[in-house]
């Protein structure tokens, strides 16, 4: 079943497409469009704004596909076959997902855009197979390690303060020594967590460098290609890396992995990422500001907590008061949520990042 509302819109048909464009839709971000001859869409589409938009297999007429990748939308071809291994036994690098030509060549745009051809029972099961693979090689990797979450806005961009605040948290986490730092693996809050953590043997100063030449790329938009690039860079200037992990999905294709994760579990199936990056989180989880995902976070998170025993509950620490109190106040909901409950004790609101680093590297 394909999803029509909400962030994600499948368009398969020049006539639904013709129908959202006249009942007002400007912003395709979040559209797949799939399989269309666009060759007479040309006005419309100059007329709408693209950026996050992904069209998969579709005929332009001449200059559209470059000009929407100008834009910031992903123009990938139709793929046939499976192109990646249904069976692997490891996690994914950066450099496996990536390469070294064009993003659109990479496995992880071809794996994407296999991912929205028509769906089939022999598809349905390679992605099943693979995602199992996933979660065993993923079982096999947290194993005697302990895991801090880092949560927040896949939307905040290089060289802003929330995104130094987001590599500081990383950067202080793993320095202590006493846990390894994981994401969700995409853009934003998550880039930058998995970038300090990953420079955690660095000093401050070459963390504030290499903040600054990221800041050259800010978003992943218009260039996937040259926002990775700008990373890989970063990493190739500091060998040694801490381990951090990244758990991404393909379900947000338009929205590529960060390359400072040492070890990726890239799921086609979001249900189980979201899932498993809040299971494997056994020393707690760091909230920072983000929208309608890093709420929902919030709560699966304290769903979680709140049936757990007292043995099994994991702290919950929110970054912001002012912003989980008044921008969206989760804090007033989960703080009577947690009421007499086991989890009372574990779940915190504080102002900065280096207090949430405190509470975590803490423990119990």
């Amino acid at each position: 079943m394909k999803s029509t509302h909400g962030r994600i819109v499948h368009v398969e048909s020049l006539a639904d497409l013709d129908r959202r464009l006249a009942a007002g839709a400007t912003s395709l971000s979040g559209w797949r469009v799939r399989s269309l001859d666009l060759t007479e869409r040309s006005e419309v589409l100059a007329r709408c704004r693209v950026a996050g938009a992904a069209f998969l297999g579709c005929t332009f007429a001449s200059g559209d596909a470059e000009r929407l990748l100008a834009a910031g939308a992903l123009v990938l071809p139709t793929m046939s076959g499976a192109p990646l291994d249904t069976a692997r036994a490891d996690l994914y690098t950066a450099a496996e997902l990536f390469g070294d030509g064009p993003y659109p060549d990479s496995l992880d745009a071809r794996a994407y855009a296999w991912s929205q051809q028509p769906p089939t029972p022999e598809t349905a099961l390679a992605q099943a197979l693979h995602d199992h693979a996933v979660d065993q090689a993923l079982a096999s990797w947290v194993t005697g390690r302990r895991l801090v979450g880092v949560m927040g806005g896949h939307a905040l961009a290089r060289g802003s303060e929330g995104y130094a605040a987001a590599a500081a948290l990383g950067h202080a986490l793993a320095r202590s020594g006493s846990c390894t730092v994981a994401t969700g693996g995409g853009p934003g809050a998550m880039e930058a967590a998995n970038l300090g953590a990953r420079l955690a043997r660095r000093s401050g100063d070459e963390l504030t460098a290499a903040l600054t030449g990221l800041a050259r790329v800010p978003s992943y938009r218009p260039s996937i290609g040259a926002w990775a690039r700008a990373a890989l860079d970063v990493c190739a200037a500091h060998a040694d890396p801490v381990e951090t992990l990244g758990i991404p999905t393909w379900h947000y294709g338009h929205e590529p992995p960060n390359v400072f994760a040492t070890a990726i579990a890239k799921y086609f199936h979001n249900a189980t990422r979201e899932a498993v990056l809040l299971e494997v989180c056994d020393a707690g989880i760091v909230f920072l500001p983000g929208a309608a995902g890093t709420v929902q976070e919030v709560f699966q998170d304290a769903c979680e907590n709140y049936y757990a025993d007292e043995s099994s509950v994991a702290p919950m620490v929110l970054v912001g008061g002012s912003y989980w109190t008044e921008t969206y106040p989760v804090w007033p909901l989960l703080r009577s949520l947690a009421r007499d409950r086991h989890m009372e004790p574990h779940v915190h609101l504080v102002d900065t990042v280096e207090e949430a680093a405190a509470l975590v590297v803490r423990g119990p």
